[in-house]
């Protein structure tokens, strides 16, 4: 896990936060070093405490692994971000995100919706703990590839502001070892302070933007909570089959 903490001593600059380092935070913790040898130890939070132990130092984002430390070697989960260029309309990402579903599908990979709390969306696939960081990620790319190239006029493989302008970067590079994703319910630095969102596909439709929900109006949604996502844990699934439908070797 990192976090953005909005901090008040630089002139409310922002700045990520990886490591605990000589912070005291009750309910945050540093997980074991040897998962990841001479580097810094990780921050990790699983309770209530912590999460509002960060809040009272004022973290508005919290970002998680596509692991967990486990099998932080195997990645349970593959993240399609979808960013869209300077003044793409909603509609088209509404769309982009079907397409993206309906070609996951065709490899027979069943995905998640959320919303970003800014202005993309997140297809989310489950994944069984089988494969290492590289082959994810390096399958992903291939996907985003092969609908770059299916759908150049939608879709772009390549990150920067000028290659998507009018189209939609799918990141990939979200499936990287120590990448990480803006988590469920988490509110995003920016004005409004969107927040990422679970949602079923069937309300993709009448979504009205990635910030639909805001940390003034998202107390209307947790009732309904993670319903949305309730079978994502029975959905996890091997890539094996859709690596072999896409041609794609590791």
């Amino acid at each position: 896990m990192h976090l953005e903490i909005n901090s008040y001593e630089r002139d409310k600059n922002l700045f990520f936060q990886k490591h605990l380092e000589n912070a005291k935070m009750p309910g945050v913790i540093q997980i074991d070093p040897a998962l990841h040898p001479d580097h810094p130890p990780y921050l990790e939070i699983s309770t209530t405490e912590g999460i509002l132990s960060a809040a009272q130092m004022n973290v508005i984002e919290f970002h998680t692994w596509n692991a967990t430390k486990n099998a932080i070697g195997k990645p349970d989960r593959m993240t399609f971000d979808l960013d869209p260029g300077e003044g793409l309309e909603w509609e088209h990402m509404q769309q982009a995100a079907q397409l993206v579903r309906v070609f996951l599908n065709e490899l027979g990979l069943k995905s998640f919706l959320k919303t970003s709390g800014g202005k993309g969306l997140h297809v989310v696939v489950p994944l069984k703990r089988l494969r290492d960081w590289d082959t994810v990620k390096d399958f992903s790319q291939a996907i985003v590839v092969h609908l770059a190239k299916t759908i150049p006029q939608r879709f772009v493989a390549k990150s920067g502001p000028s290659n998507r302008r009018g189209k939609i970067f799918i990141d990939y590079l979200r499936n990287g070892f120590g990448a990480t994703t803006i988590c469920a319910w988490s509110a995003r630095a920016r004005p409004g302070l969107g927040v990422s969102v679970p949602l079923a596909w069937e309300e993709l439709p009448g979504l009205t933007s990635a910030a639909r929900w805001n940390a003034s109006n998202v107390q209307d949604r947790l009732e309904k909570g993670n319903t949305p996502w309730s079978d994502y844990e029975a959905s996890r699934q091997s890539i094996v089959p859709a690596m072999r439908t896409l041609g794609f070797r590791p």
